[in-house]
């Protein structure tokens, strides 16, 4: 009987046939972080659609240099090198796009593979009930064109996932959980690597689609539909601008309006906590 932490490249090729993670699989046994390695491959030139999996990251990173908790066998660790396509550059105002982008993906998988419902935490973590199970970190590549816009020449979006995992260090600034915690059963790391490289697929492809404006017009609002934490929740907003207030949606931006004492602001980046009393 096979692990189910086993991952099948012949069966993952044919599972992603007809998009770009076709034969992209890169897998380590344990490496210090994906999102350094991609990142690397990615200025030696590696193709849109690689994707680097490790069974243990040695120094995992979440946003604002938060250290990723990643032992071995016990989580999905994967990070997506994607390239917009030069008909379809992605200019650097449009970054804050795809950890939105991959959090609707990543919310759309665990649900498909487990029938739980997740929550989003604006801008990039996966909740279930008040406790995380998934992150994102999107770091990306640029370069100037000739017109002074500057663009995205290459994204690593770095993804981890709690799968097995059956306890936590204390010290987290959010409890967490894992899929296999919620769910009462282990879930393959395989499918639900499938469901999460399909689902990113159809949202990337939406930035080379004739309707992509309208695509991302339409994300806050989906977003809105899924997440508890956009609209009506008193949250402490931690980052550049340290702040208490009750959220009151996403712009059309996809930054975080929130009401304060001072008025409506908007917030373009930091993280959330539920407020303190």
């Amino acid at each position: 009987m096979q692990s189910p932490d086993h991952l099948d490249p012949a069966a993952l090729s044919v599972a992603l046939a007809g998009t770009p993670f076709a034969n992209g699989l890169h897998h380590f046994a344990t490496i210090d972080s994906t999102n350094t390695h991609a990142l690397e491959q990615a200025r030696l030139g590696a193709p849109s659609g690689s994707f680097y999996v490790a069974d243990e990251q040695t120094a995992g990173r979440g946003r604002s240099d938060h250290q990723w908790h990643s032992a071995a066998s016990q989580g999905l660790y994967l990070s997506v090198l994607f390239r917009p396509s030069t008909d379809h550059p992605l200019p650097t105002t449009d970054l804050v796009w795809l950890p939105l982008m991959t959090g609707l993906a990543a919310h759309r998988a665990i649900a498909e593979v487990t029938a739980l419902t997740p929550d989003l935490r604006w801008p990039n973590d996966i909740l279930i009930e008040s406790r995380k199970v998934a992150g994102i970190l999107v770091e990306a590549q640029t370069e100037s064109r000739i017109s002074g816009e500057s663009t995205v020449s290459a994204a690593v979006i770095g993804i981890g996932i709690n799968l097995h995992q059956r306890s936590f260090p204390p010290d987290l600034a959010t409890p967490a959980t894992s899929v296999d915690l919620e769910t009462g059963r282990i879930v393959s790391r395989q499918q639900l690597l499938i469901a999460l490289l399909r689902e990113l697929d159809g949202e990337l492809s939406l930035l080379a689609s004739p309707r992509r404006d309208d695509a991302l017009a339409a994300i806050p609002h989906r977003i809105g539909a899924i997440s508890t934490w956009v609209s009506g929740r008193r949250v402490d907003v931690h980052g550049p601008r340290q702040v208490t207030g009750i959220t009151a949606g996403l712009d059309m931006r996809g930054f975080l309006r929130l009401r304060t004492t001072e008025g409506l602001i908007t917030i373009t980046t930091g993280g959330l906590r539920e407020a303190r009393a």
